[in-house]
């Protein structure tokens, strides 16, 4: 009783009663109809200073989503096989016992957690869980999958706690890491490094899958750690940490991630997140649906809410018609010109907000996203991507302004009648007399001029004629990826003096020459157009469902991915307000306020 009086007076001693501490949920085992959990699992993520909470086996998805809301980590314990059924195998000869009540709450779980961006840790049946959810295969019986298995003895009769075997691992990995700030892993000559580690199982993963990679192998090349190729904090090992006396650093390592997942998402819930560019519309004939998470697109309501996104600018694209052809032609909808295509376009925005009114609302100024986001709504704001929609008359231009669009990108790919494009034929050698008045007449209704697309003699043009500042809703840095879609550092100069933004956008071939593109290269054209313009005219554009989209900030989800990593690179949280719309909302609000 005076210990546990002791404890109490301990925790009301002073305010507040306890340091916060990443919650980890932990997957309990099954057996014996009682949910239970080896105490190394919780003794170790306590002692690595997070909250420990065991996850039931329940196949429920509210259940599920209801508790990952209040996890900021998950640990996937260790236990009997995996039912071969659930990925479409008859069970082999050589499969052992299978817990088939653990099966499904555990594929669940890892699926909406690695949607939520929540950093995970897979242990021995762990491992094998994040490879079944995630599009990897589990060997039912390595013997079977392995030819040279009988190098190495898996299923150890010795004490868990006592190392049994080698692992190979990676140097270019996280694990590597892990354990060499740890001064645990022993270098070997061809690069990497060798773990000794304790082993008891006879499954492992036989196919990392498309979004992981293996970091380390046995010495008979049996697969014994991976982790995420996409840039998230997930990693899975085949042997129990939390069984050996140097297993402290993967849990370490777990309640780290966690920690920076939970700051990320509680600087969300502060800050206001604008995706500049989004496409989105463009899958309308595909009947997509908004509200639910359709693998079709990269932004919706499930999406944005899985990476913590405010807000996108949602455009109507039109698509410049090449000599010959007809507008009609170019489009999937029954329409007769550009400008009914655009209000087309915008009545099917408004059909899906309304049908989603408690939780998406349009927006026309920086005031109504704040407003939203007070009320718990995404918001959408509108654009028009090529002034071809404006059908050569300006008056029209009034007309969109009433509908609410905040931005129009005047051309596209192709000269039109307001300018010459980036991939154009130099029609006007710039904007044209007709592109001259358009600008005018947006500065005094208050629309953003846009100048993504634009080729460099139309850009500078745009400059001169426009006396509010312009924005680059989606483009990169030519200088580190020599596209003419891209700005030169002349040019950004030139629009941070005249007050302007650029948003770097996710487009494969506007951020590298070859190969594929990954967040990496993102932040490097962001660090670029900071160091060349400064951090109040740079922004985020991603292009998603237009084509952008790159591995590790693939769509809407991967949001909150971002902002750990502008955290980790120790910008402060109004430095990433600004990279995060701030800069751009600024510019709006200004170009809105002098409209007539």
């Amino acid at each position: 009783m005076n210990n546990w009086q002791s404890l109490l007076d301990r925790a009301y001693a002073s305010f507040p009663e306890a340091s916060r501490q990443p919650v980890i949920g932990i997957t309990g085992n099954y057996g014996e109809q009682n949910c239970k959990l080896a105490e190394g699992y919780y003794k170790s993520i306590q002692q690595a200073g997070g909250v420990p909470v065991i996850i039931p086996p329940l196949a429920d998805t509210d259940s599920i989503i209801n508790t990952l809301e209040h996890i900021d980590g998950l640990l996937l314990s260790g236990g009997a096989d995996y039912n071969p059924l659930l990925c479409g195998e008859e069970p082999s000869p050589r499969l052992h016992g299978i817990n088939s009540e653990r099966d499904l709450p555990e594929l669940l779980i890892t699926q909406l957690a690695y949607n939520r961006q929540i950093p995970m840790l897979g242990i021995c049946r762990g491992i094998q869980t994040l490879a079944m959810a995630l599009g990897g295969k589990v060997a039912q019986d390595i013997a079977e999958e392995y030819p040279d298995v009988r190098l190495v003895k898996h299923d150890q009769d010795a004490d868990r706690s006592q190392p049994t075997h080698s692992v190979s691992v990676e140097a270019d990995s996280t694990l590597y890491d892990i354990y060499k700030e740890a001064q645990l892993i022993q270098p070997t000559d061809g690069g990497g490094g060798r773990l000794y580690v304790n082993s008891m199982h006879h499954q492992a993963v036989s196919d990392c899958g498309e979004r992981f990679r293996m970091t380390a192998r046995a010495a008979d090349g049996v697969i014994e750690a991976i982790e995420s190729r996409e840039f998230k904090s997930i990693i899975g090992v085949q042997w129990h940490p939390e069984c050996l006396a140097d297993g402290a650093p993967l849990f370490q390592w777990l309640v780290r991630q966690a920690m920076h997942y939970r700051e990320a998402c509680d600087m969300h819930r502060r800050i206001l997140t604008l995706d500049t560019h989004c496409d989105t519309p463009m899958f309308f004939p595909q009947g997509v649906d908004f509200g639910s998470r359709d693998e079709r697109i990269l932004v919706d309501l499930h999406k944005m809410t899985e990476g913590h996104q405010d807000a996108t600018i949602m455009v109507a694209y039109l698509p410049q018609p090449q000599m010959g052809e007809t507008f009609s032609s170019k489009v999937d909808f029954d329409v007769s010109s550009p400008m009914e295509y655009a209000d087309l376009i915008f009545d099917k925005i408004e059909e899906l907000v309304e049908k989603n009114k408690h939780y998406l609302s349009i927006a026309r100024t920086p005031a109504d996203l704040l407003s939203d986001k007070r009320q718990g709504r995404h918001s959408i704001m509108l654009g028009i991507e090529n002034g071809l929609a404006l059908n050569g008359q300006l008056q029209t231009l009034r007309h969109f302004a009433q509908r609410g669009i905040v931005y129009m990108t005047l051309c596209h790919n192709g000269d039109n009648d307001i300018c010459d494009s980036a991939r154009g034929c130099t029609t006007h050698n710039g904007v044209s007399q007709f592109g001259q008045q358009v600008i005018r007449e947006m500065n005094r209704l208050g629309i953003l001029v846009d100048l993504s697309h634009a080729s460099e003699q139309s850009f500078y043009d745009a400059l001169d004629i426009s006396e509010q500042p312009i924005v680059c809703s989606h483009s990169s840095c030519r200088k580190l990826c020599d596209h003419p879609r891209n700005l030169t550092d002349e040019q950004m100069r030139a629009l941070a003096a005249k007050g302007g933004v650029m948003q770097i956008t996710m487009y494969n071939g506007f951020l590298v020459k070859d190969g594929n593109a990954t967040v990496n290269d993102a932040m490097r054209h962001l660090e670029h157009a900071i160091k060349v313009m400064g951090i109040d005219h740079v922004g985020i554009g991603t292009d998603f469902d237009g084509d952008g989209g790159i591995r590790g900030l693939a769509s809407s989800s991967d949001v909150i991915n971002f902002t750990r990593m502008l955290m980790a690179r120790r910008y402060s949280e109004n430095e990433i307000q600004k990279i995060w719309g701030g800069n751009f909302l600024r510019v709006m609000s200004h170009v809105q306020k002098e409209r007539q």
